[in-house]
Formats: structure tokens, sequence, C-alpha cells
């Protein structure tokens, strides 16, 4: 029974990513990207069913396990634009710590204006980088790790969502630069966003979304020791 259930799921999500795909591919919108669409609807959908995320996550978590092989099949755009990251490596390195830099600062600070509760704001400082490493970080920085996996879901969505649009607007049209604006700002979510925009794009996303991970947690407990 346990089984069915699982594959009952796991076919739900698919099909609803599936037909949110479809849509966004008609309708190209900021808004309708699929990982925003889909997830909220299958939100929407537990919550009207009264379906519990533990009884979801019998099937979802076999969708969970392949985020590992996913993360690893970065590997391939990057080896085949090797010789790109070579060439371009210092200004790679530079750009990520400095959007690294702006990142944590960011949140620091638009927290303290807002006067968000410490606790929070702890929580809120390494939101750019991977769920697993956002995790760690707030905890070592005296955040809740469950309120950091929230926020890095809420950047790498918006990243996805809206981080196209935005290089647009702002006439930013080197695939470079794309690259290591969404895997800077937005890790995973932003990474696979930005390999449907090209494998260039795709390969300096996820180098940047690895400096970015670094460079946040070395970063963070020094900026919170100084702005708190």
């Amino acid at each position: 029974m346990t089984i069915l259930i699982g594959l009952f799921f796991i076919l739900i999500t698919l099909l609803i990513f599936s037909f949110m795909r479809k849509l966004y591919t008609k309708f190209p919108h900021p808004i309708l990207v699929p990982i925003f669409t889909s997830s909220l609807f299958i939100v929407i959908i537990l919550l009207l069913a009264k379906i519990s995320y533990s009884s979801y996550m019998i099937g979802g978590q076999w969708i969970e396990h392949l985020l590992g092989p996913a993360v690893v099949a970065f590997a391939i755009p990057l080896f085949d634009h090797r010789e790109t990251l070579k060439r371009n490596i210092v200004s790679i390195f530079t750009s990520v710590f400095i959007g690294s830099l702006i990142g944590v600062c960011g949140g620091i600070i638009m927290s303290l204006l807002t006067n968000v509760d410490e606790k929070l704001l702890r929580s809120l400082a390494p939101k750019s980088v991977t769920t697993p490493i956002a995790m760690d970080i707030s905890e070592m920085v005296g955040g809740t790790p469950t309120l950091a996996a929230v926020y890095v879901m809420i950047a790498g969505i918006s990243g996805a969502m809206f981080g196209p649009y935005l290089m647009n607007l702002f006439k930013i049209k080197q695939p470079i630069s794309r690259g290591i604006g969404l895997g800077t700002a937005s890790h995973g979510i932003g990474t696979a966003r930005a390999l449907e925009m090209g494998t260039v794009e795709g390969a300096i996303s996820s180098i940047s979304m690895t400096l970015s991970a670094i460079f946040t947690s070395i970063l963070c407990p020094i900026l919170l020791s100084l702005f708190l």
C-alpha cells in the first residue's frame, strides 16, 4: 500500500510539472516559471485534500533522491566549457566573491532596517547558497536551520523567476555574466534555470554556485559578528 501511495504522488508531481512546463513554454512570463507554479499547485492540492507533508513525501522522497545525481550532472557542461572557465577564472572568482558579499550584507542590512528578530536575521543571512550548506551555516551562527531552508527556497525560486527578466531589462547579454548572476544568487535552482538559457550559462552557474557556498561559509560568521 505504501508503494502505491508513493507511486501515486510521484505521478501527480510529474504530471503537474509537465503541464506547468508546457504552460510556461506557451506563455513565457516570469510568474509562470514551472518550479514556482508546480510547487504552488502541489501545496494547494495538499491543503485542499488535507494530505500531510509526510504522506506526500512517501513518493516525494524518491524525486528528492534524484537531486544528488542532478547536481553531479552539472559537471558535464562544466567539463565541456573548461577552456572558457580557465580564460575567465579571475573574473569569475572576483564576481562571485563580490556577489556573495553583497548577498550576505544585503540580507543583514535589510533585516536591521526592518527590525527583524535576531534569530530570523541569522537564519536569513546564508539564503543564497544551497539548502544543506545554508542550514549548517545558520546553525553555526545561531539561526534556525529550518527557517534558513525556507529562505533558500525563496531566493532560488525568485531568482529563477525574475533573474533572466532583470538581466534582459539591464541588457546583460554575456553568457558568463548571466551564469555568474544566477549561480551566485540562486544556487541550484538558478543553475537549472541557467542551463535552460544555454550550456555556457549552466557551466558558469554551476561553478559560481560552488564558489558562492565556500565564500558565504567564510563571510557569514565574520559579517554577522561585525553587524551584531
